[in-house]
């Protein structure tokens, strides 16, 4: 198993936003987390990617409340859950967030380069990079071009780009769609099914659940901070309660 995750509570001083969550990811899977805007789906990603862990740390001792976080996460046959943002990220369990966020003020290229910070050898970097502008071609045309004038589809392909340069064994990506029309979220779904097809495992957050069902091998419901069902996509919509209550189908 590549990811386990069970129990998992995080408290914002005394509001709770993840509920008993678990669920877990074999290695060569492509799993799906869906739900509604605010179900829970961006707090798991941070919390399986250490980031919770990072902002407990930074609030402690502030006025601006405590986080409690409780539950296991183990990842590649190890305990994961009490180690730093940096330290999950070099084990190969990279996030990348929802919107992209790349380095506004830095070039494209200097953007993707960023992602390969964890890694020394320069024969390695350079085949990375070789794989990145295979998948990714228009970000070689647009390498010295300021990250921050790129659109929508482009700056939600230079953040899977930056993701791919970390050579991640387990690749988080949090709700890749949000914000782009139809064609740029089919040419977004082909990118995500050539990294995939590479043999890097997805872990994919998605309010768009046809765009995530039709990329899935398993899918979670979240709803509320709570997982509620899981299964294939066809058997989630065979679910009429699923369906019509969490879905919207």
């Amino acid at each position: 198993m590549l990811l386990d995750a069970s129990g998992i509570n995080v408290f914002y001083d005394t509001a709770q936003v993840l509920n008993d969550v678990a669920f877990h990811i074999e290695k060569g899977e492509l799993v799906g987390l869906v739900g509604p805007n605010g179900a829970g789906k961006t707090m798991v990603m941070r919390r399986i990617s250490g980031l919770i862990k990072w902002e407990k740390d930074i609030l402690r001792g502030t006025r601006l409340g405590d986080i409690t976080i409780e539950g296991n996460v183990i990842f590649n046959g190890e305990k994961i859950d009490n180690l730093s943002a940096n330290e999950i990220a070099q084990r190969g369990l990279i996030l990348c967030p929802e919107r992209g966020r790349p380095f506004r003020e830095l070039n494209v290229f200097e953007n993707i380069m960023s992602g390969a910070y964890l890694c020394k050898d320069k024969k390695v970097i350079a085949n990375n990079l070789d794989r990145v502008y295979t998948i990714f071609p228009i970000l070689k045309v647009r390498a010295k071009q300021i990250s921050g004038t790129l659109s929508g589809g482009e700056r939600q392909q230079l953040a899977l780009a930056r993701s791919l340069m970390s050579e991640p064994k387990l690749l988080c990506i949090d709700e890749p769609s949000t914000g782009l029309a139809p064609k740029l979220k089919l040419e977004l779904f082909n990118h995500i099914k050539e990294i995939y097809k590479i043999g890097i495992s997805i872990f994919l957050s998605e309010q768009d659940i046809t765009f995530a069902f039709k990329l899935s091998n398993r899918n979670y419901l979240i709803s509320a901070g709570k997982i509620i069902a899981e299964g294939s996509a066809e058997i989630l919509l065979k679910d009429e309660i699923v369906r019509k209550t969490y879905l919207g189908v």
